[in-house]
C-alpha cells in the first residue's frame, strides 16, 4: 500500500482526482494538503476562505494540513517552505504525493523534481485525460462547483456554478477544465462529501499580479510570462 498526501486545492480537479483515489485500495491518504495565503487567510490562487476549506475537509473526513505562505513568495522561499513540509511528511512515513494535474508538462516536471529531492513520488490520477471527458464525468457523478476566480476576460462567469451550458458557451480557446489557469473553482457537493457545503456569493474583486510563480497553485504554464489580472468572487459560508 502507498502512504500518501493529497494536494487539495478545493476545486473540481482535486475533487475528481480524490474521488478516483478513494476507489483505489492501494492508496492510503493521510492528509489533504493545501497552501494558504497567510495574510489573506485564503487558499492560494483560488482565493477561497479557509473556513470553507475546513468545512470541505470535515465533510470528506480526511485531516487537513495547511501550509502557510506569504502572498507572493519568491521561488527560493517557496521551495524552502515546501521542502521543510515534504521532509516532515517523509519522516512520518509518507511515500507518495497526489496531484490533480491534467496536462501541464512543465508543472509536473517541477513537482516531480521537488518530490525526488526528498525521496517522494508523484501520482497523477487525471494525467493526459481529455478535459471535456473529465468535466462531463465530474458533473455526471453529481459534483457541484462554483467558479471562484477567473482570468480578466472571463469576469462574467465568476461566482457562477459550473455547468455544461456554461462550459459550451466559453470562448473556443478556454480549456473545459480551465487547466491553463482560465478559472478556478470551489467544489461544494459530490460523492466524496458527507454533506453539501453551504455557501453564498459575495463581492467581486479584481487583482493584478506580476509574472506568475511556478508553484503548486499557479496552474500557469511557463509561456505565460507577463502581468495578469484575475477576478475573485468572494464565497461566504452559507
Amino acid at each position: 500500500m502507498k502512504t500518501c498526501i493529497f494536494n487539495w486545492s478545493g476545486g473540481k480537479d482535486s475533487a475528481l482526482a480524490l474521488y478516483h483515489c478513494l476507489q483505489n485500495p492501494d492508496l492510503d491518504i493521510r492528509y489533504l494538503v493545501t497552501t494558504i495565503n497567510d495574510s489573506a487567510d485564503r487558499i492560494s490562487m483560488h482565493g477561497v476562505r479557509t473556513e470553507l476549506l475546513i468545512k470541505q475537509a470535515e465533510s470528506i473526513g480526511i485531516p487537513l494540513y495547511q501550509i502557510r505562505l506569504p502572498e507572493m513568495p519568491g521561488m527560493a522561499e517557496y521551495d524552502d517552505v515546501m521542502r521543510f513540509h515534504l521532509n516532515h511528511f517523509k519522516n512520518e512515513g509518507i511515500t507518495h504525493s497526489i496531484f490533480g494535474d491534467i496536462f501541464l508538462e512543465d508543472l509536473r516536471a517541477y513537482r516531480d523534481a521537488r518530490l525526488a529531492g526528498v525521496g517522494l513520488t508523484g501520482i497523477y490520477p487525471l494525467w493526459k485525460r481529455d478535459t471535456t471527458e473529465l468535466i462531463n464525468e465530474f458533473l455526471n457523478l453529481g459534483f457541484g462547483t462554483v467558479i471562484a476566480c477567473t482570468q480578466e476576460r472571463l469576469a462574467h462567469i465568476a461566482g457562477q456554478e459550473l455547468s455544461l451550458e456554461l462550459i459550451n458557451a466559453l470562448p473556443h480557446d478556454v480549456d473545459a477544465c480551465g487547466e491553463n489557469g482560465e478559472f478556478h473553482t470551489f467544489t461544494f457537493k459530490g460523492p466524496i462529501f458527507k454533506n453539501t457545503i453551504a455557501y453564498k456569493t459575495g463581492i467581486k474583486v479584481f487583482k493584478e499580479y506580476a509574472v506568475p510563480k511556478n508553484t503548486d497553485d499557479s496552474c500557469v504554464s511557463s509561456q505565460d510570462q507577463k502581468p495578469s489580472g484575475f477576478w475573485y468572487c468572494d464565497l461566504l459560508p452559507g
